[in-house]
């Protein structure tokens, strides 16, 4: 039997296959009974699910990240699908094909690694060009880098997720910088790249998504002056000579104010034209991810209009190709 994927699910479908688990929980109804509450995810997407009458023995019998073969069927539960399972089996890694469970493959990581490399080679600006091969030759932060997600939930939520919004945003930079001659384009092409980078150690991810210790307590904004400052003590050795002062200076200011809003956790707002366009440029590209999968994922499949999405405090119109 075809595997069917789940943004091709609809609701009061029977369903027996394999998905990635992730967020378990065992929780009491109303009445004190047990149930199992898991987020069930493929390369296309995620749907929550519930196992009735469940117990200690079925939660404890698989980790988030384990994938797990369930049978059940599918209903339409406030406006989403959801998945009701009547049973629930671990499956070992090496049964399943993993392409089939992440939304970046292999080659496409590749490709989206050598067009990093390539934007950042081409910069005019010889110390950020040597600071940026100091991240380009470090193996383990580029293992790091090209797996981490961008998020645990609201965009780019998925292994590569990171790579994937970093590069795009540089192509947006490569494109848009021209249009604004007094913007340094070097400048704020090195700041895309390096804006989230402290995500590769505030999340972890090789089983499930979850914050690190020293993402909760510190978090990627802070997180990343660290990297940056080990990075240009590499860069300045190798060169004999120091990176101008100002130059990391704003970089650093980058980092730490791309958020752009002190309630979206940025210490300081942007106060440099470079700062001001990669804060801008991030929200897009994040926003346009967001929207995306909410017009990709929604359920509401003979609706013009998405179900509302407590996240982004809207529906979105999807317009009459529902009726195509």
């Amino acid at each position: 039997m075809s595997r069917r994927f789940v943004s091709q699910l609809g609701p009061q479908e029977t369903v027996d296959q394999v998905f990635r688990v992730s967020d378990k929980q065992l929780r009491p109804n109303r009445n004190g009974q047990l149930y199992l509450q898991v987020e069930l995810a493929d390369r296309t997407g995620s749907v929550g699910a519930r196992m009735w009458n469940a117990n200690e023995s079925v939660f404890s019998s698989f980790e988030n990240g384990d994938y797990v073969r369930v049978e059940g069927s599918t209903q339409l539960f406030q406006g989403a699908i959801q998945m009701i399972l009547t049973r629930l089996t671990k499956v070992a890694a090496h049964e399943v094909d993993e392409d089939e469970f992440q939304p970046l493959t292999s080659a496409e990581i590749d490709r989206l690694v050598g067009r990093l490399t390539e934007m950042l080679r081409g910069m005019e600006n010889l110390s950020l060009r040597n600071l940026t091969e100091c991240f380009l030759m470090d193996e383990e932060f580029i293992a790091k880098f090209t797996r981490a997600p961008a998020g645990l939930k609201n965009h780019h939520a998925y292994l590569g997720g990171l790579l994937q919004h970093t590069v795009t945003i540089m192509e947006v930079v490569a494109r848009v910088a021209p249009c604004y001659p007094e913007l340094n384009r070097d400048l704020l092409l090195t700041g895309a790249f390096l804006h989230d980078m402290g995500k590769i150690d505030e999340l972890s991810y090789d089983r499930g998504f979850a914050y690190s210790d020293e993402g909760q307590l510190i978090g990627h904004l802070v997180m990343a002056i660290g990297l940056l400052e080990k990075k240009v003590a590499e860069a300045e050795k190798l060169a004999g000579e120091p990176i101008d002062a100002e130059t990391v200076l704003r970089l650093k200011h980058m980092l730490i104010s791309h958020h752009n809003e002190y309630e979206f956790g940025s210490p300081k707002l942007p106060m440099t034209l470079e700062a001001v366009a990669l804060a801008f440029l991030d929200n897009l590209d994040a926003k346009l991810a967001s929207f995306s999968q909410q017009l990709r994922d929604d359920p509401n499949v003979d609706s013009h209009w998405t179900a509302y999405n407590a996240n982004l405090q809207r529906k979105l119109f999807k317009g009459g190709a529902a009726e195509e």
